[in-house]
């Protein structure tokens, strides 16, 4: 793929100023012994495919609501269910069909947003638990076997920036004072193509900026709105190429490409892999990320 390098430079100060804000951490995020089961009412999960626990089938590769994924985790821990739990997220909903409607997958609602805030106005008098993760659908396309379409990422970057503000207020303004928002970042994928050479090894690291530029949406946008950070990128180790992990006999990876071969299938033969999903592994350390936080 040709890229002006004009657009290149450009990304790559756009990417050096993100990193300058975010917090990088050599390793997933544990299971933090401030941790607590706080008493509840309500957990609503909200977002894209990931909040979904959206899963390709091991054997066949077809898509699916696996029960595992990050959400389903904290509702475990919260010990929240049927009612209690409301996961309303929806695999392939970007931030423009979140506010106004559109996701591909069958849902009862209209859109995401309007049926959150019925919800949230519903239980103003509740403490009612929120986590977010929205915004992945927005670049997800722009990136390939033959690279990153930078404009396309740009563009992507550019969409969520003006959504999510849309979102947040959104929301809080449907909640009452006990409600709780948490949001999270995301790893990045695309780390999976260092294994495939050279030009696969220039390409991750290309992505590796451009998920910092990403999520420095998320870093500065949350806090605006009163929402905390659930820091999934870094839980991933997403920009450690400096430590080194055997993945295999005779194949040592940067850390950051470990992680999302081991925690997402990504790195899994056809037809269940390449696919930017967790897994079980890889949603349990979501999960502990917004623990962290909540």
């Amino acid at each position: 793929m040709h890229v002006p390098k004009l657009g290149l430079r450009k990304a790559a100060a756009l990417a050096a100023a993100a990193l300058c804000g975010l917090a990088v951490s050599a390793g997933p995020a544990s299971a933090s012994d401030g941790w607590k089961h706080q008493p509840y009412d309500y957990y609503l999960a909200l977002g894209d495919s990931l909040g979904a626990g959206w899963q390709p089938n091991a054997v066949t590769g077809q898509g699916y609501i696996s029960g595992h994924g990050y959400a389903d985790d904290i509702a475990a821990s919260l010990k929240l269910q049927g009612g209690k739990y409301v996961n309303l997220a929806c695999p392939g909903e970007t931030t423009g069909s979140m506010i106004h409607g559109g996701c591909p997958y069958p849902e009862p609602y209209k859109n995401q947003l309007d049926a959150a805030a019925s919800f949230l106005k519903a239980h103003k008098g509740d403490r009612v638990l929120v986590t977010l993760d929205i915004g992945a659908n927005d670049v997800d396309g722009c990136a390939s076997a033959t690279g990153l379409d930078i404009q396309c990422g740009l563009t992507g970057i550019q969409q969520t920036s003006q959504d999510l503000p849309v979102i947040l207020r959104t929301l809080r303004a449907a909640a009452g004072h006990k409600t709780e928002f948490v949001g999270s970042t995301y790893y990045n994928p695309f780390l999976a193509s260092w294994l495939t050479g050279s030009a696969g090894q220039s390409n991750a690291k290309l992505s590796a900026a451009f998920l910092n530029l990403f999520n420095a949406v998320f870093a500065i946008e949350y806090p605006l709105n009163g929402v905390r950070v659930a820091d999934v990128s870094a839980a991933f180790s997403s920009n450690d190429f400096v430590h080194q992990v055997t993945l295999q006999p005779g194949v040592t990876v940067p850390l950051n490409v470990a992680r999302i071969c081991q925690w997402t299938w990504m790195c899994a033969p056809a037809p269940v892999g390449p696919n930017i999903h967790a897994n079980d592994a890889g949603y349990t350390v979501m999960a502990k990320a917004f623990e962290a936080v909540i």
